[in-house]
């Protein structure tokens, strides 16, 4: 019998063949540049990969980053960098590294929650994830679509500039904002260059990426990210406006930067990937037809101390429910828990008390930012609602999730 290929933990040296595997499973090529943009943000000491007698095969990585949740911020593991090379599939690699990558961030006790983008919806579910938030794709036919007109006399103006060159002001508008925007990740410098960073081989033929400003009367309130690429048909200009990130501090900052996305000269589209499923534009557009929708997942929660994690976020009404769990990986969180709490806290600890709802780790997660109903997943089958304590209001939320950053 072959014997298991062992697992480790990562050095620096092993950098260069990570980026070998990781543009071999996702079918990329990594530049010299990429390689060292990446490299700035890799938390070697929370990288693991599968070693084939000196091959790097199979690896899995989690960064330490906080995280916004229904009423508070949690630090969560965010997870990316899972692969394993064609040859080595079906040897059960990725399962011994994600076991072993939940059981050390239980076993260090930190994060109470891990978070992940998906590359394939079929895989996470098995270790624990739901997919507890969703994003729309946006592709705005621009010039079919009219936004309502500007104050009369506007608090704020708008200026464009390259975007390292205005960091201060997009970081100052960005943490306002963090605390109240679930799905939202911290960023420290290291971040920030990261999101900013503006390579040749990330634009597709596109131009370099702007920013514009709003300016209001005690600083910047929102801003926005955007690149172009250029188009041309028998009828003349037809560009495509591809908006990475909008962040705005109130109505009138939003409504100003939307009219200047919708509005660049030349173009006859505009595209983002990351709104929110309740995204304001959708209510300001006349024609929200035309900004041509369509859903994707997004983030996928995965709770690693059941307890804490319930505990960590609010609730948007009252809430005393007894669950019971199931998690065939890490078994601590495996029984009955008592959820108490509300708007200003909230409590979970073991009981020995008749279960109201039986679900899933998987399906814990799933709800947890509010994005997923408990009552959504009890019509699937999913979860099984014993008695009439339904938590599903209190596990909602004022707003929807929002990711705005594929990591």
């Amino acid at each position: 019998m072959k014997e298991e290929i062992p697992l480790r933990p990562t050095t620096p040296e092993d950098f260069p063949a990570i980026c070998e595997l990781l543009g071999t499973v996702f079918h990329e090529e990594f530049s010299g540049e990429v390689k060292r943009i990446e490299a700035e943000i890799v938390e070697f000491d929370r990288s693991l990969v599968a070693d084939d007698a000196g091959r790097v095969v199979g690896h899995t990585l989690a960064f330490t980053r906080d995280f916004t949740v229904p009423g508070a911020v949690v630090p969560a593991a965010h997870i990316s960098g899972v692969g394993v090379l064609p040859t080595h599939r079906r040897r059960g690699l990725l399962n011994r590294m994600m076991h072993r990558q939940l059981h050390e961030i239980a076993d260090t006790g930190r994060e109470s929650v891990a978070v992940l983008w998906a590359s394939e919806s079929a895989i996470y579910p098995r270790y624990g994830y739901g997919p507890a938030a969703s994003r729309l794709f946006l592709n705005i036919m621009n010039r079919e679509v009219r936004l309502p007109a500007p104050p009369a006399q506007p608090s704020g103006s708008l200026r464009m500039a390259d975007p390292e060159s205005v960091r201060t002001d997009i970081t100052k508008v960005y943490e306002q904002l963090r605390p109240e925007r679930i799905g939202w990740s911290s960023r420290d410098d290291r971040w920030w260059r990261y999101v900013l960073s503006d390579l040749k081989d990330h634009r597709d033929g596109a131009t370099k990426r702007y920013a514009v400003v709003h300016d209001g009367p005690d600083g910047p309130t929102g801003y926005a990210l955007w690149r172009v690429k250029d188009g041309w048909t028998n009828h003349g200009p037809d560009a495509e406006v591809q908006v990475r990130e909008v962040a705005a501090a109130d109505p009138e900052t939003y409504l100003a930067l939307w009219r200047f996305l919708l509005g660049i000269d030349l173009s006859r589209s505009v595209t983002t990937r990351l709104a929110a499923v309740d995204e304001p534009l959708l209510y300001l557009a006349d024609e929200p037809r035309r900004l041509g929708p369509s859903m994707l997942d997004a983030l996928w929660v995965r709770l690693v101390d059941v307890p804490r994690a319930l505990a960590a976020r609010r609730y948007a009404a009252p809430v005393d429910v007894v669950l019971e769990v199931t998690d065939p990986i890490l078994e601590g969180n495996t029984g009955r828990w008592r959820l108490t709490g509300g708007p200003d806290g909230a409590t979970c600890a073991a009981t020995t008390d008749p279960a109201d709802l039986v679900c899933s780790v998987t399906d814990l997660g799933a709800v947890y930012l509010g994005g997923t109903r408990f009552a959504a997943l009890a019509a699937a089958g999913r979860v099984t609602q014993l008695t009439g304590n339904d938590p599903t209001v209190a596990f909602g939320w004022n707003r929807l999730p929002s990711p705005t950053e594929v990591f």
